[in-house]
């Protein structure tokens, strides 16, 4: 297991919202080194955490569902074994909320106030820390109004616990109705060339708000990163096993859109995945507001390759060629399984 040594250069940042915090414009997502993708690589993983602070990545993106608490130890872990320097610049962005079962299922979601203090109290513990940068429900519970479940992170902001109230999967009513009870800093959400349904009334709703997007999934957990074949076989406990864009003919006809994009991606001398994930940074300057992607890698040259699109500069012509080689109308499949999209506040 390597660690660092050196002093975190600087990446660039964007604000997330009027009154989050100033982060890297890049943030890691470590969902995938507990859970959801298969077996993860442990010294990996933590390695390649190092290795994002180190190259000034300063937002980390998990929840305490994520191999139920494995992978906020995890980070706690990483967290500890980082210079002081690093430690000190890491910000956390933790999801909580759902409920699992000791064989891994899922059974709904629990946004009581009592219940968001017991999981904060959790995470606290896990993570090693006095407070929580970020604190967002996983996904909207739909027993508790929203109203309740922010008004019980605002008094753990008021408590020293938490730093900025965040959103998860969210539509626009219940953005505007969560923002009228504390200040939301940023809306956690998917976002990709294949996944841009918040266009239509969540970004402008969030840019109104003067509410900051953590932009998930934006190679579409792979998908669209140009390391998935048709033959790609999915080990025991990778969830992309189930996911509708992966199955079939829904999978061929979405392969056929990154080879168009990687005609694209070539001609800029770049890979797939830097247009992909270039497109997203793109998208804040493009629409008026701070939009921030969270790369989900589990290894350092996957890590290497998705800062390499800070690098990547964008102009309308590049714009418009990404856009034309991956026209939504066109994309294969929903983005989770039915019963997943039933729980989605955004898709209402």
């Amino acid at each position: 297991m390597t660690s660092l040594t050196t002093t975190p250069v600087a990446l660039p940042t964007r604000r997330l919202g009027a009154t989050g915090p100033q982060v890297s414009a890049l943030g890691l997502g470590c969902m995938g080194m507990s859970a959801l993708y298969g077996e993860a690589d442990r010294a990996e993983s933590i390695a390649t955490i190092h290795a994002a602070l180190d190259a000034g990545v300063t937002l980390l993106d998990t929840g305490d569902f994520y191999g139920m608490g494995h992978n906020e130890l995890l980070i706690a872990e990483a967290l500890r074994s980082a210079p002081a320097a690093a430690r000190e610049q890491a910000l956390t962005s933790v999801k909580f909320g759902a409920l699992r079962t000791a064989e891994g299922g899922w059974t709904g979601y629990d946004g009581r106030p009592n219940a968001v203090k017991n999981f904060a109290a959790y995470s606290l513990q896990r993570l090693g820390t006095d407070h929580i940068d970020i604190y967002r429900i996983a996904r909207v519970d739909p027993d508790v109004p929203i109203e309740e479940t922010v008004g019980a992170i605002a008094e753990l902001v008021e408590a020293g616990h938490v730093r900025h109230i965040g959103l998860s999967e969210v539509g626009a009513e219940t953005l505007r109705r969560a923002a009228a009870v504390a200040p939301i800093a940023d809306l956690q959400i998917e976002y990709s060339l294949i996944s841009r349904g918040i266009e239509d009334t969540i970004l402008p709703t969030a840019r109104e708000l003067g509410i900051g997007i953590t932009a998930y999934g934006v190679l579409s957990r792979g998908l669209i990163s140009g390391h998935v074949t048709r033959d790609h076989a999915f080990e025991a406990g990778d969830f992309r096993g189930m996911s509708p864009r992966f199955q079939g003919a829904n999978l061929d006809r979405n392969l056929e859109l990154v080879d168009r994009l990687r005609a694209v991606a070539e001609a800029k001398g770049v890979s797939v995945a830097q247009t992909a994930i270039a497109w997203v940074l793109a998208q804040g300057p493009r629409h008026g507001a701070d939009i921030v992607p969270l790369v989900g890698a589990r290894r350092r040259d996957r890590l290497a390759e998705a800062l390499g699109a800070m690098d990547i500069r964008l102009d309308a012509a590049d714009l418009a060629a990404i856009e034309a080689a991956v026209p939504t109308a066109e994309v294969a499949g929903a983005r989770y399984p039915e019963s997943q999209m039933a729980d989605l506040d955004s898709e209402r």
